[in-house]
């Protein structure tokens, strides 16, 4: 099979899988506050223009994420290519990126990594091409947000270890025009979250993938074999580690300049499984297939989120459980009549708003038993997992108990 028809089948298989499950998740909290925000981002814009064109549903609303994660995928395609022999490593890396945990959650959730990803991803597949002519992108992407003020300092990094004082200047200004537009979160009290963003990290990439590469930043580094990559990637990364020491970071903006390096680690792994003998290529092989086997288990248990609640003793303490309920509880309150409600959950408010319930004094439904309120059970596999509690009052008691 041709390399381009294989690509071609994985992205196919992998869309029509995201455009599957699309669905099956709710809108968070988080992806309600970046839809329905007073002051739009280029994301909002996209999401909206989305439901716009295909209506208001939950495959419409996750529509650019996919397709931003399906061109993420062709672009690393063709970042990979000068890091590898075979147009057969390029695949597997691309197929090792759309299992990401990170991405599958990037294509799933309302919110900002995708376009963090595609953005870092453009940038370096132009800069392969066109070297610092790629930089009239910069100011698009200082537009567009937040996220690639790292990729702004990185290039920093980049300029000062190759001494171009000149290139360094311009990526330096863009930098502070970038703190100066969007701040930088220092707030609240210091607190040590290193151990947190660790465990972010390797939930993101998965455990093997995460450890291979911050080893493959490091070999790197002692070898002298470091290029643009490599130091994005390893700033952006020791950053958030230094930060982590005081406070808590976003991973959803850090961790895309982790995976811009996956091409880093495709091409040490590849070069040291060559060196070797057949005979001594046995334990390479053995933790690359125990690599993807746990990618695929990981992938399987995002996609398949739900089939764990029969197990647990705590829902709400469920990574997923931000990402439930609130579709189910919309439609439960639509077959009861009830288009508008007042909720004590100001976030489970806002995210009703996308499925059709609107905020008024018609009924009153919260998460605490009252006398003569009509019951409301979120179950997923038989098992419940949030239980809501309905009163329909006059409008007058309605206000007074306001």
């Amino acid at each position: 099979m041709r390399a381009g028809t294989a690509l071609f089948l994985l992205l196919t298989i992998d869309a029509v899988l995201l455009l599957f499950f699309a669905s099956s998740l709710s809108l968070t909290y988080h992806g309600a506050k970046l839809l329905y925000a007073e002051d739009p981002t280029v994301m909002t814009r996209m999401i909206r223009g989305s439901l716009a064109l295909f209506g208001q549903n939950d495959v419409a609303l996750r529509l650019p994420m996919i397709f931003m994660n399906l061109l993420s995928a062709l672009l690393l395609y063709g970042i990979a290519k000068p890091y590898a022999k075979r147009d057969r490593e390029r695949l597997w890396l691309v197929a090792i990126f759309l299992m990401l945990p990170g991405m599958i959650s990037a294509s799933l959730l309302v919110d900002s990594a995708a376009l963090t990803v595609l953005g870092v991803f453009g940038y370096l597949y132009a800069y392969q091409r066109f070297g610092h002519r790629s930089d009239l992108l910069l100011p698009l992407l200082l537009w567009l947000s937040s996220s690639f003020t790292l990729l702004f300092f990185g290039l920093a990094v980049q300029a000062a270890r190759v001494k171009n004082w000149r290139f360094f200047g311009l990526y330096g200004l863009l930098f502070s025009i970038a703190l100066w537009r969007y701040g930088f979160n220092t707030g609240g009290l210091p607190e040590n979250r290193f151990l947190d963003t660790i465990g972010l990290y390797a939930a993101v990439l998965s455990p093997f993938v995460f450890i291979y590469m911050v080893y493959v930043l490091y070999r790197r580094y002692v070898t002298k074999r470091t290029d643009i990559i490599w130091s994005i990637a390893a700033s952006v990364f020791l950053l958030s580690i230094a930060l982590s020491f005081r406070q808590r970071i976003g991973i959803e903006v850090f961790a895309p300049y982790l995976m811009a390096a996956l091409p880093l680690g495709m091409q040490t792994f590849y070069r040291s499984y060559r060196i070797r003998l057949r005979p001594f290529r046995k334990r390479y092989r053995f933790l690359f297939t125990l690599a993807v086997v746990f990618l695929v288990i990981n992938a399987t248990a995002v996609f398949l989120n739900k089939a764990a609640y029969p197990y647990l003793k705590e829902p709400t303490h469920y990574f997923a459980y931000k990402a439930h309920v609130a579709k189910e509880l919309a439609e439960a309150l639509k077959a009861q009549g009830l288009r508008c409600v007042e909720l004590d959950d100001e976030r489970m408010q806002l995210r009703l708003r996308f499925y059709g319930v609107e905020r008024c004094a018609e009924a009153f439904v919260g998460t605490r038993a009252v006398a003569n309120a009509t019951t409301v059970t979120i179950r997923y596999f038989g098992a419940p997992v949030a239980i809501y509690y309905v009163t329909k009052i006059p409008k007058e008691t309605f206000r007074n108990r306001r």
